[in-house]
């Protein structure tokens, strides 16, 4: 009778692209320049980790601008990502000529009604679209009801969104990347969040998630104790850009002239 065979455990095989002999140096720095910094030793290398640190790590002035009009032509949408103590979202607009998606307004505030938050989005332009946060679909302790549906009937288009973490964060990333995002100055909480993006020290990979204080302590904001805009520009850049939408043709009201107007004659006119 054989002997039974010794099981010695899973064998971990990796492979660097050096050893892939259809990639020259040039196809390679090329690819590099489009990784997360995160990927890189896991694409590159083989070495299966997610890495720490910044999640994008690339300075602020590289992407945040001045505020600036934007042209009427440029389709917009909106991410929504709903919570009890904190609802935030997000507005861009996308210039086609150029790719470039600029994200123009912010919407930051915690304990209020669907139908506050509601208010507060459709004051931007009831005709722009949104995609919202998947978990939306679920219930409200409150009532009962799914929170998706509190915001569709205070008039929100809503789609839900694309909630794929790492591709959503892979899609910012080519953005920031190939200078297609831009954000406007004015949006401060957007700004605290990205500086405190980021993943944990163990190299998990896994996003650092503060938790929200019932009471923000004296000296700190709530954009230091979450990720919720985060989520919505991970909303934007995967699922907004193909709902976008242009302001519809507003009717022209033609004041009418009373000299000309001319009263209808016939058997059944009050001219008659």
């Amino acid at each position: 009778m054989p002997e039974p065979a010794l099981y010695v455990g899973p064998l971990l095989i990796t492979c660097t692209w050096d050893q892939c002999g259809h990639l020259d140096e040039a196809e390679k720095q090329k690819l590099l320049e489009g990784y997360p910094p995160h990927q890189r030793d896991a694409r590159t290398k083989g070495i299966p980790q997610l890495g720490a640190g910044a999640v994008y790590p690339l300075p602020e002035e590289e992407f945040v601008i001045d505020d600036f009009p934007l042209r009427p032509e440029w389709p917009r949408v909106f991410s929504l990502d709903v919570g009890w103590n904190r609802t935030a979202t997000l507005w861009a607009a996308l210039d086609r000529n150029t790719n470039i998606l600029y994200v123009y307004s912010e919407h930051y505030q915690g304990r209020m009604r669907p139908k506050e938050h509601a208010d507060a989005i459709r004051a931007r332009g009831i005709w722009i679209p949104g995609v919202v946060d998947p978990a939306s679909a679920g219930s409200s302790q409150h009532d009962g009801r799914r929170i998706i549906d509190l915001y569709r009937q205070e008039g929100l288009d809503l789609t839900e969104a694309d909630n794929d973490v790492e591709a959503g964060i892979y899609d910012v990333w080519q953005r920031l990347q190939a200078g297609t995002l831009k954000v406007f100055r004015s949006l401060m909480n957007f700004r605290q969040e990205y500086r405190l993006y980021r993943r944990d020290a163990k190299g998990t990979g896994k996003i650092v998630k503060p938790n929200l204080p019932a009471e923000i302590p004296e000296g700190k904001t709530a954009a230091q104790f979450g990720d919720h805009l985060m989520d919505c520009l991970r909303y934007l850049c995967r699922s907004g850009i193909a709902l976008m939408k242009t302001e519809p043709p507003k009717r022209r009201m033609v004041p009418l002239d009373p000299d000309e107007f001319r009263p209808p004659r016939g058997p059944n006119s009050w001219m008659g």
